[in-house]
């Protein structure tokens, strides 16, 4: 259970209900996931988070797909086990395969690892990567 437990839509006020409905709109569903109902505890938190989310993942240079998958990858570095199946779904709903989730985790292991082993013999950075 959530720390604070869940707002839902039946009960809360106006300014999270105007909230949750842009939610629904943007998204094209019918529901309130858990993590929002777990911010509208805090209005203004929830308010700030949602236009953030709105405005990043809106369509821009990268595509619905493309964003979904480096939120999965994020994720999974940091062990978000409720942000790993939000944006699963939400990358599936966009046009993620399963061969393409296999890619996506394959390279952010090794992103990690790689990380870990570079940060860990402390390797200096190449003069040719700085160049541009």
């Amino acid at each position: 259970m959530a720390t604070l437990g869940f707002i839902e839509y039946d009960d809360a006020n106006a300014e999270v209900r105007a909230i949750y409905d842009d939610i629904m709109a943007v998204r094209g569903v019918d529901w309130i996931n858990n993590f929002w109902k777990s911010l509208a505890h805090d209005p203004a938190t929830l308010a700030r988070t949602w236009r953030s989310v709105k405005e990043i993942m809106a369509p821009g240079a990268l595509d619905a797909v493309t964003k979904e998958m480096i939120y999965l990858a994020v994720s999974a570095t940091n062990q978000c086990g409720y942000c790993i199946a939000s944006h699963t779904a939400a990358a599936r709903k966009a046009g993620m395969t399963d061969a393409m989730f296999a890619e996506v985790m394959a390279v952010t292991g090794m992103a990690n690892e790689t990380n870990r082993l570079a940060s860990g013999y402390q390797v200096e950075i190449d003069e040719r990567f700085k160049a541009r």
